[in-house]
């Protein structure tokens, strides 16, 4: 059976030395749309970034001075508009972007990164972007969280507290995605804060080996964007001894760390654009760990499933078809498949079950399908949500 590690969410607030601000400068018609992250010394920096060929300018240009330098200190965030698709004028744009912000914090531009979400193929408006950062402040307040929003319809925020070599200790990650959410690196954007030390090369690793099992297994409509990012700063600010893959609490970060991506991931499943239900999809016994996950996440996918789901339907034909459309290996004869714990097919054949009672079960908010393959040793998991009308109404008017 899957089991991850669960800790306490405590109240969202900042790590040691991270502040931010956040504005509405005109990018939106009313709501927070512009803001900034900051940490009193540069953070040791880590990222994963979009596969999809057209990466927005703000994203290649973060990519590369985290890549070369593994240092952050601030990040510039607006949502509306993607800075994606623009040209040399977005790759310009972007620069003046870290100026802008380097000048009023009094750091290397080379310590700024940038991240844009929203319409594509529109260039920002630097005049409302240059009077935005005039405005911001360095506060405790958190509407960050908010001003990177699109069509989310809620935050996506989580924060632990833990102790590392008896020192307190804190993670904060916030997040946003709801549509265009398909990701083969992270997710939308999401950016994670700790006061911990740690060395660099370990934290780059430890946030591409946890992507891997948390934002890359989540899928809303099978649509990669052009502007997804996840960024994890550590600051150090805690105090305690900087952390190897060798240090005996790097076990206790690492949980830590897998549980806050992992609950973002699920936030961002569960508020899919037009979604009533959380999907979750267990695949167990798998032959290796890729084909589990390829399965798990084929199945939270398939827009079959997802419709039937939707409308409360337990027709696990859609689910197993799915599975065989999969290039995974695998024995066929030996799946079980439960639809809230439910069993509805044993050794690959129908068993006899009360649909009226499974169906019941699919109108809770959250859904749980578990495929045992009978087939190895490896587990995966994946994150989805139903399909609505909504979904179609909300897409069909997107940019006008």
């Amino acid at each position: 059976m899957i089991t991850t590690k669960k800790f306490v969410e405590t109240e969202f607030d900042w790590p040691k030395g991270f502040y931010s601000d956040a504005k509405h400068i005109g990018l939106k018609h009313k709501k927070l749309d512009f803001g900034w992250l900051y940490s009193k010394v540069p953070a040791t920096a880590a990222g994963v970034y979009t596969t999809n060929k057209f990466c927005a300018a703000p994203t290649a240009k973060t990519k590369e001075i985290v890549s070369q330098n593994h240092k952050l200190q601030a990040i510039i965030a607006n949502s509306a508009i993607a800075n994606s698709c623009t040209g040399l004028q977005g790759e310009k744009d972007v620069l003046t972007e870290q100026k802008l912000v380097a000048q009023k914090l009094e750091i290397n531009p080379d310590l700024v990164g940038v991240a844009s979400t929203g319409l594509i193929g529109t260039c920002l408006p630097m005049d409302k972007i240059e009077q935005g950062v005039t405005e911001l402040n360095l506060t405790s307040n958190t509407d960050l969280t908010k001003a990177i929003l699109t069509t989310d319809t809620k935050q996506k925020i989580v924060s632990v507290d833990f102790k590392i070599q008896g020192v307190n200790c804190k993670i904060s990650g916030f997040a946003k995605g709801s549509g265009m959410i398909h990701p083969k690196m992270a997710t939308m954007l999401a950016f994670i804060t700790t006061d911990v030390a740690i060395a660099d090369d370990t934290l780059q690793a430890l946030l591409s080996e946890l992507t891997d099992v948390t934002f890359n297994q989540i899928t809303v409509d099978g649509d990669t964007s052009t502007n997804d990012m996840v960024l994890t700063l550590a600051n150090g600010m805690a105090g305690n001894e900087e952390l190897t893959k060798e240090n005996s609490d790097y076990q206790t970060f690492k949980d830590v760390l897998h549980f806050v991506l992992q609950k973002l991931a699920q936030k961002i499943a569960a508020d899919g654009e037009g979604a009533t239900k959380l999907v979750e999809a267990n695949v167990l016994a798998a032959q290796n760990k890729p084909d589990a996950q390829a399965i798990a996440k084929a199945i939270v996918g398939s827009n079959l499933v997802k419709a039937a789901l939707f409308g409360a339907d337990p027709n696990w034909g859609r689910i197993i078809s799915t599975i065989g459309a999969t290039p995974a290996t695998y024995n066929p004869q030996t799946i079980d498949i439960k639809i809230n714990e439910f069993l509805v097919v044993k050794q690959s054949l129908a068993v006899d079950f009360d649909k009226e009672e499974v169906s019941n079960s699919l109108k809770q908010d959250v859904i749980t399908l578990t495929i045992d393959l009978h087939d190895g040793q490896y587990d995966g998991q994946a994150w989805g949500c139903d399909l609505t009308y909504e979904y179609v109404k909300i897409n069909a008017t997107y940019s006008s």
